[in-house]
């Protein structure tokens, strides 16, 4: 089964841009890139793959760019190069810049770099036009299902989707899985493994391990406060986020906490989203709220997997998933959310979309009460006004939000 981003970096592979695949570790950028590879040597295109994790590749593409060349298979045919883990290199954007001005005839490189922090810094304005970058998340629903070898469910999903009125036999297997995925998450490995005690382990050693790379490469000075820090915002999921305040409680400066949240965002492990706001005197929030872009990693800072109607954030936990699922539908630069000086607020908004939205998360239906919101609703008539409920759990949820 292969991601859906793979369909979207196929198109581009003959694109004379070169192809940026940049994410969290562990969501499957080598994966793809290697399906890539695959479909290259299936269709007779030259091709070859460089692991910059190779300590002897990097040092050599480090000393000169041009040592790319003595690898490329064929000097009569077009080559794609595919780079795994490019943020190793000493100047990635100079090197990109390069082989693209000089030999973009004869290479077509499709790279992966775990970091967007590393590729931001080194990746200079020197390459517009030259490259296009693409987003991998950890999976959503869909993908959730289909890494289990589950297309039936997802299948039955379609359907519920298609057919207004439908009923579905397995609304309950449904549940379960929905279930599971807000408490595990969409990371792949975590995905298929069958064994429970084993899935919290690997989101252990996500959490502890892989992140501690992204510490260490991104030149984070004290480990315990960016931990401490990170466990904070996890249990104030969708809470604005103040630096001073956090700045206080960690003991901490605050140029520390605001390059710390920095380093989390181009780590794809949080995103800060932005208040909408039209009367800027009456409706601007300066802060933004905080949200960690996978549910399984939350639980595994929060040292919490309990089932879902035995916790006591459940509503917490429903709101990130509702912000995953907008993400996942429709990218996370649109997703902002309102709030006026006086505390009145809205979850998300989402002003771009036709009509634009306004969404309001509430677990349980019965907590949705519609005049709490009517300031909203009569300033901005254009909107179209729904709230996100799970429970009770019906076909509809699906209609709504997958």
């Amino acid at each position: 089964m292969k991601r859906k981003l793979y369909k979207k970096l196929l198109q581009h592979l003959p694109k004379k841009e070169f192809t940026i695949v940049t994410g969290a570790r562990q969501t499957g950028k080598s994966t793809l890139l290697h399906d890539l590879k695959s479909y290259c040597k299936g269709e007779g295109i030259p091709e070859v793959f460089i692991n910059l994790e190779n300590k002897t590749l990097l040092a050599e593409l480090n000393d000169n760019p041009l040592n790319l060349l003595a690898y490329l298979p064929s000097q009569e045919k077009k080559t794609v190069v595919f780079l795994d883990e490019i943020q190793y290199l000493s100047d990635p954007s100079n090197f990109l810049k390069l082989i693209y001005d000089e030999f973009h005839d004869k290479v077509k490189i499709v790279a992966s770099g775990s970091s967007a922090f590393y590729i931001d810094s080194k990746f200079k304005d020197s390459l517009a036009g030259r490259k296009r970058i693409f987003h991998l998340l950890t999976c959503d629903f869909e993908d959730y299902l289909m890494l289990q070898g589950k297309s039936n469910l997802w299948e039955e999903v379609i359907r519920i989707k298609e057919q207004p009125m439908a009923k579905s036999l397995k609304l309950d297997l449904l549940r379960l899985e929905w279930e599971a995925y807000m408490l595990f998450g969409g990371y792949p490995a975590v995905i298929t493994e069958t064994s429970i005690p084993e899935k919290k382990e690997m989101l252990k050693e996500i959490r502890d391990s892989f992140i501690k790379r992204d510490i260490v490469e991104s030149g984070v000075q004290n480990e315990a406060v960016f931990y401490r820090l990170f466990q904070i915002l996890a249990s104030q999921t969708g809470q604005l986020v103040n630096v001073n305040e956090l700045s206080n409680t960690l003991k901490s400066r605050n140029e520390t906490i605001q390059n710390y949240l920095e380093v989390m965002e181009k780590c794809f492990h949080l995103t800060l989203i932005r208040p909408f706001y039209a009367n800027i005197r009456k409706e601007l929030v300066k802060m933004p709220k905080g949200f960690l872009l996978d549910q399984g990693l939350r639980n595994s800072l929060l040292n919490n997997f309990n089932p879902i109607n035995q916790r006591f954030d459940k509503g917490e936990l429903w709101e990130q998933a509702v912000f995953r699922l907008l993400a996942d539908k429709f990218g996370l630069d649109g997703i902002r959310f309102w709030r006026t000086a006086d505390g009145k607020e809205i979850d998300f908004v989402l002003p771009n979309e036709n009509p634009p939205l306004a969404i309001e998360a509430k677990f349980d239906e019965r907590l949705a009460k519609i005049k709490k919101y009517q300031l909203f609703i009569n300033t901005y008539p254009g909107f179209n006004f729904q709230f996100a409920t799970m429970q009770p759990w019906s076909e509809d949820f699906f209609r709504r939000f997958i």
